[in-house]
């Protein structure tokens, strides 16, 4: 009996010690204002641009739909609606690029992608999923601006 009695004293103990512990840099303002959770988390949708089924021959209309591309991923940057785009190196899975959307739900994504015209002309088809990953997420592209020499 003196056993159990022993036991059950240790075990708030050692609960106390899996328990989590409070960050001492917590800066709740700034977690409110990036929308992150409790563990410093929020949720994106992830997107990966695809070669599409469409071939546009015409230079010039290629060139007018890829700057109404990059024009559109700043313009949505600007919003605060993306956090990451980039293009992928040459790989045989057809992946083009990538987006990290600020909405919680696919179908916000989707409406985000009928703006852009490589989407819409189909040189580009998206994959979509929801992902969970660091509010500060945004944060970076205040220092990319600062780092970035030449703008695309």
């Amino acid at each position: 009996m003196k056993k159990h009695l022993f036991l059950l004293m240790l075990l708030p103990l050692g609960f106390t010690a899996m328990a989590q512990t409070e960050n001492p840099n917590y800066d709740k303002e700034l977690a409110e204002s990036l929308g992150a959770d409790d563990y410093g988390m929020k949720q994106y949708v992830f997107v990966i641009l695809k070669t599409g089924p469409n071939k546009v021959e015409d230079q010039a209309k290629l060139n007018e739909l890829f700057r109404g591309h990059m024009a559109n991923i700043e313009r949505l940057a600007n919003e605060g609606k993306l956090v990451v785009a980039g293009p992928f190196m040459k790989n045989d899975k057809d992946y083009r690029g990538i987006f990290i959307f600020n909405v919680k739900t696919i179908e916000e994504a989707e409406a985000l992608l009928e703006s852009d015209p490589a989407v819409k002309e189909k040189l580009f088809e998206a994959e979509m999923t929801q992902w969970y990953g660091s509010a500060a997420l945004g944060e970076y592209l205040k220092t990319h601006e600062k780092i970035e020499k030449k703008k695309p």
